[in-house]
């Protein structure tokens, strides 16, 4: 599985952007695919996730302000980012557990979000 993110940049608070993360490859085998974040000095975390089956689930901090969704015909998962805030700023990462052969996380390059304020 490949996993090509894109869509980030610079943005002003109360601002949105739309983040790509388009899958190429084993695609058939992905169970769930999520957003990551990681921020300066700061852990990668968990943004949003949505399975297969497409139930998601979001971080805390992002509800009612971020929406996962997918586009099946294009192999692709968006996130919707509205009402973005300073602290969202963060490079922000792809990601898909796929059963091939066994359970396997796949990642996508990086794309930076930049919020200011």
């Amino acid at each position: 599985v490949q996993l090509q993110a894109s869509g980030g940049g610079l943005v002003q608070a109360g601002g949105s952007l739309r983040l790509s993360c388009a899958a190429s490859g084993s695609v058939f085998s992905i169970k769930a695919m999520g957003w990551y974040r990681q921020a300066p000095g700061k852990q990668r975390e968990l943004v949003a996730v949505m399975t297969a089956g497409g139930s998601t689930n979001y971080a805390d901090s992002v509800k009612g302000r971020f929406t996962i969704s997918r586009d099946n015909a294009k192999n692709t998962m968006y996130l919707q980012m509205n009402s973005l805030k300073p602290e969202d700023t963060a490079v922000y990462y792809c990601y898909a557990r796929a059963v091939v052969g066994g359970e396997t996380g796949y990642w996508g390059q990086g794309t930076q979000v930049t919020v200011s304020s």
